[in-house]
């Protein structure tokens, strides 16, 4: 059973998400939030698999909240009144679903930076966006085609890509797991990968695995970013 935490301001709204999702075999809300620190807050009581955010309702500090969402450690140093020791207690960290508005694409680029796990347009059908919660429960990134072309635009209006220190993992990355990376990151799926390396799928997973570990993301849509950001990828112009 997938658990899921809606935060969106809107009432209305609100409830026809819950409704929605309770309707759905396998999926749970675990309950509700209206803004980031509402969110925060009720995911370290309920722990949800997944949080459900509406771009929208997160505001200004939206790209804050998902790096405390993700990163539970930065909980208890950022969020008033929650306890430290909750932190060790703490080895779940919820995928966070952001539904964002067509035109938003920079701040969707923003969001996978600090450890979102998806994007949805607002617009998509009740069919994507149950589908889009299981994919993004299981620890797979869901991104819209048309999302995933605005965002590749986003990186290339970036004047410049500075490579990363070492220490954030690429120079631990061995030759085969950096062509896994570049594969990952042009958005290519283990089957083709495994074709591509002429390899098992089972290996190329195996891979895919140990290249986040090494760069610190917890999905592949991270690894995307991490991507672009360390270098190992240019943009086309």
């Amino acid at each position: 059973m997938v658990s899921v935490l809606v935060v969106n301001d809107q009432s209305l709204q609100r409830l026809a998400l819950r409704m929605l999702l309770t309707a759905e075999p396998g999926l749970t809300v675990a309950g509700e939030a209206t803004d980031g620190d509402g969110a925060i807050r009720a995911s370290a009581a309920l722990h949800p698999d997944v949080v459900l955010m509406d771009s929208r309702t997160s505001g200004a500090a939206g790209i804050e909240t998902i790096r405390r969402l993700t990163h539970p450690a930065l909980r208890a140093t950022r969020t008033p009144g929650f306890p430290a020791a909750a932190v060790a207690e703490e080895a779940h960290a919820p995928r966070v679903l952001m539904l964002t508005a067509a035109g938003q694409e920079g701040e969707a680029w923003a969001a996978l930076r600090a450890g979102a796990g998806g994007f949805l347009l607002d617009d998509a059908d009740p069919a994507e966006l149950t589908a889009a919660i299981r994919v993004v429960a299981a620890g797979d990134a869901v991104i819209t085609p048309g999302l995933t072309r605005a965002l590749i635009d986003a990186v290339r209006e970036q004047h410049t890509v500075r490579p990363l220190p070492r220490t954030t993992g690429l120079g631990t990355l061995t030759e085969r797991e950096r062509d896994v990376l570049v594969a990952v990151a042009s958005g290519w799926s283990n089957a083709e990968i495994a074709q591509w390396l002429s390899i098992a799928p089972t290996t190329v997973k195996t891979h895919v695995s140990n290249v986040l570990a090494k760069i610190g993301a917890r999905a592949r849509v991270q690894a995307v970013a991490f991507a672009y950001e360390s270098g190992l990828i240019r943009p086309a112009a």
